[in-house]
């Protein structure tokens, strides 16, 4: 009985073990799976935040230069705009182009007392007004010559006036844009020098315009003539002052009262040919239609200081001095203007000057006047 059941026994141990490590193993297996896709759920839950950042990076990066470039877009199609529709502006409003002729809304230094020209260095000068029109007031400096500054100390307007009557020569300075800067070496060279602010510049009162201003000059020409006696008078202009001594004197002439000279510092040819030549001009010179725009509408508003016509009707010396470097009058305008003033028959009896300044003096538009050649240059040709 023990054989026969012994196997019996054996066998079902046989049987039952089987059956057991089946159910281990399957559960082992179940075991190992599940903790191979946690493991793979961790593994791939690491590398995908980073990816997910940076994702999210780049698309902040591309927004930030979207963002630029549009903001960057809209600027340029505003100067475009801007720029297209400023000659449509003057066109359509041509006084614009009269007051960035005359900048006589420009005043340079602007806090400086004009009745006090002793806070500018000049003690021998004395501060006064002359109504050329009505509703028209002009203020004007009178600078003596320096060998006077002592016995002027002091001194009234009347004693001034009284002066103009002395040996001396005096120069009627015509500048651009209420600018005094020869008076006091012009004054130490031996010269009276009366200079004024043109209608609307400085303290005068008046609206700007070349009519305007040439009547102003003709008044105080014809105010210094009345106390000057015999002594010579002659008309220094700068720049746009130019235009103003060549209406001054083409009138003086025409009535047989010319000055003893006339002295043209960076003079142009007319206000169209340096309109186009000014530095402020580069930016549309190409633009189609540039003269249409914007020279015509100076035409039509009156302004011409046509240099190169009033030198053909004037019967006097003339001295013309013009730096190489230049930067607002084109040398070449004075030379043009020369070349044409030398031929004319109005000038057969008289001389005819033209004095360029080397570049590398570095006189520019306005510093002439600090040449040490200045004094020989003006004694034999005035």
């Amino acid at each position: 009985m023990r054989k026969r059941t012994e196997p019996v026994t054996l066998e079902h141990e046989r049987c039952a073990a089987p059956d057991s490590s089946s159910s281990g193993s399957a559960a082992s297996a179940l075991d190992a799976d599940c903790r191979l896709k946690q493991n793979l759920r961790l593994a791939g839950k690491g590398p995908a935040e980073p990816r997910c950042a940076a994702d999210a990076g780049m698309k902040r990066a591309l927004g930030r230069r979207k963002g630029l470039w549009f903001r960057l877009r809209k600027i340029l199609l505003c100067v475009l705009g801007l720029y297209i529709a400023i000659p449509f502006l003057i066109k359509l409003c041509p006084g614009i182009q009269a007051k960035l002729i005359f900048l006589n809304f420009v005043r340079v230094p602007y806090f400086i007392d004009l009745k006090k020209p002793q806070d500018q260095g000049l003690n021998h000068t004395c501060n006064y007004y002359l109504q050329p029109e009505e509703d028209v007031t002009i203020g004007v400096w009178h600078t003596i010559p320096t060998v006077w500054w002592k016995n002027a100390q002091g001194k009234d307007q009347m004693w001034y006036e009284d002066a103009l009557a002395s040996s001396h020569p005096i120069i009627l300075y015509l500048g651009a844009h209420s600018v005094h800067l020869p008076c006091g070496v012009l004054s130490s060279l031996g010269y009276h020098v009366v200079t004024f602010d043109y209608r609307g510049w400085g303290d005068s009162i008046g609206t700007p315009s070349e009519r305007g201003m040439t009547y102003d000059a003709l008044h105080v020409f014809d105010w210094i003539k009345a106390r000057s006696g015999d002594n010579p008078v002659y008309i220094w202009g700068h720049s746009l002052g130019t235009g103003v001594a060549t209406n001054l004197v083409r009138r003086l002439c025409e009535r047989e009262t010319p000055p003893d000279a006339l002295i043209l510092e960076s003079p142009f040819t007319n206000i169209r040919e340096e309109a186009k030549s000014h530095p402020f001009s580069v930016i549309y010179r190409y633009f189609p239609g540039f003269d249409w725009f914007f020279l015509d509408p100076i035409t039509s508003s009156g302004i011409k200081f046509a240099n190169d016509e009033n030198v053909k009707h004037i019967s006097c010396p003339l001295l013309i001095l013009h730096a190489e470097d230049d930067p607002v009058v084109p040398f070449q305008l004075g030379k043009k203007l020369y070349n044409i003033a030398a031929p004319s028959r109005s000038f057969r009896d008289f001389k005819v000057q033209f004095i360029p300044f080397h570049s590398d003096l570095g006189y520019r538009h306005k510093y002439i006047y600090k040449s040490p050649e200045l004094p020989r240059i003006l004694r034999p040709g005035i």
